[in-house]
């Protein structure tokens, strides 16, 4: 998605979303023809679609496109184990930095947590933290960009937009070995 056709409110766009119910809360998933655009979590689908129209208000936007369906089904398998890994093609607008940020998140290993320094290191901004923390804070797609594995330094688990406890659950998810159907 080109800043521009952001800039526009994704004019000529358009955005197809579903949602589904996990152990997380409820589950948004929007996209374009190119790829995801939005993954959001939260308490009700009204609030997440409410927040998907903010985001996108010239945006054409409308409801359980087929693709947009698949994808939220492999999230869902992969928040529930059986799909360990995401391979989703993405088109969220992003600064160069947000880029490079969002795609340091994509190589953090399931089931490993960095720190908001070794992330600022990892891109070559080694007292760049904050800005890595806010990149982090901005991250337009849930779970398929990783924020959630980004801690403190300390290692407490630092803010997360969708909620602390939803980040817990997300870390234990993806520390428990995923789950295999019987052949």
């Amino acid at each position: 998605m080109t800043p521009a056709t952001y800039g526009r409110g994704g004019r000529g766009m358009e955005i197809g979303y579903t949602t589904a119910p996990t152990h997380l809360g409820r589950l948004l998933v929007a996209g374009t023809a190119k790829g995801v655009s939005a993954i959001y979590v939260g308490d009700s689908e009204h609030q997440l679609e409410a927040e998907l129209r903010r985001e996108y208000p010239a945006a054409k936007i409308s409801r359980n496109t087929a693709q947009v369906s698949r994808w939220l089904r492999q999230l869902v398998r992969h928040l529930s184990g059986e799909r360990p890994d995401l391979d989703l093609p993405l088109d969220v607008k992003a600064t160069a930095f947000q880029r490079r940020v969002w795609e340091a998140l994509q190589q953090i290993p399931r089931g490993s947590t960095r720190s908001y320094s070794d992330l600022a290191r990892a891109i070559g901004l080694p007292k760049g933290q904050r800005a890595v923390a806010r990149a982090c804070a901005t991250n337009p797609a849930a779970i398929l960009i990783p924020c959630h594995r980004v801690v403190r330094e300390d290692g407490g688990l630092g803010g997360y937009r969708w909620g602390i406890k939803r980040k817990e659950a997300l870390l234990a998810v993806e520390t428990k070995a995923p789950t295999r159907k019987p052949s």
